[in-house]
């Protein structure tokens, strides 16, 4: 076994060694046609800008370098709505006046010319509503320049005259700037010298004595007070009347019709009523 293990190697070192044999030969291709959009775009590849590798390469994309983008984008976004006259307020409406001027509320709301990141609507409803005679205000705000205002005006129930002054009496009793003729409304004219002021307060009973004789008595339109003698009015008979203040004027006007028939019965003038203490009337009447 051994032997021809030993003659098995000695014969393959005695084979010939391979030879390397190059050869060619010519071979016809067929023709290859490119079709006409391949042209085209091949064409249009060839004209774009090639972007060099190494410039690639030498770019790295951070999340600092996207934090700078993203903030010079809003620069430059928060710099062309600064400088667009869309975004600023030109017209605003204004509904629910009636006797308050419009231009007085866009004044006071401090919106008109504004640009809409600056304007707050809530800060603007605030100053319209310290308009006296205004008693709600609401400033409704839209992208990009829409505004519009809406406001509640406060009604007046009397007119009250006092040194050559003329105001509105609110439910309340708060004296505001008479800013129009109301047809229909009670007057009442204060014989006092001490001006009012506005935001003055006519004291309550005052108030309810006042209407409630106008809704005793229709006719009477203007009333006069004095703080001696309360309100009284100019009777169409030839004489004042007086009725002192307070909420009993349906008994204060029994007391004085009873009287005036008596009087009148009597065959008296009559100068002077006063009932305002309906427990003691008195009366001033001649022959």
């Amino acid at each position: 076994m051994m032997r021809s293990s030993r003659y098995q190697r000695k014969k393959l070192r005695k084979q010939p060694k391979l030879q390397r044999v190059q050869s060619a030969s010519k071979v016809t291709l067929p023709k290859i046609i490119i079709p006409p959009e391949a042209k085209k775009r091949k064409w249009r590849n060839d004209r774009r800008i090639q972007v060099p590798l190494e410039i690639l390469k030498g770019l790295s994309v951070t999340s600092r370098w996207i934090s700078l983008g993203l903030l010079g984008f809003c620069i430059w976004a928060l710099m062309m709505i600064g400088q667009n006259s869309n975004f600023y307020l030109s017209v605003i409406p204004v509904s629910g006046a009636r006797s308050i001027k419009a231009a007085e509320i866009i004044e006071a709301s401090g919106l008109e010319g504004s640009h809409v990141f600056s304007a707050n609507p809530k800060e603007a409803a605030q100053r319209i509503g310290d308009i006296p005679g205004i008693i709600s205000a609401t400033v409704t705000l839209q992208w990009p320049n829409e505004v519009s205002i809406e406001v509640g005006e406060d009604t007046p129930v009397a007119i009250w005259l006092q040194a050559g002054h003329t105001y509105w009496i609110n439910k309340s009793g708060e004296l505001l700037p008479a800013r129009s003729k109301v047809p229909g409304l009670l007057v009442i004219e204060s014989e006092e010298r001490i001006v009012a002021r506005d935001n003055s307060i006519v004291p309550k009973q005052i108030l309810e004595g006042a209407l409630q004789l106008r809704d005793l008595r229709p006719n009477i339109d203007h009333l006069f007070y004095r703080p001696d003698t309360g309100l009284s009015y100019l009777d169409g008979r030839g004489w004042r009347g007086h009725f002192g203040t307070g909420s009993d004027m349906e008994q204060k006007i029994v007391v004085y019709e009873t009287i005036i028939e008596d009087l009148l019965n009597r065959g008296l003038h009559i100068s002077y009523v006063s009932v305002r203490n309906q427990a003691k009337p008195y009366y001033m009447a001649i022959q």
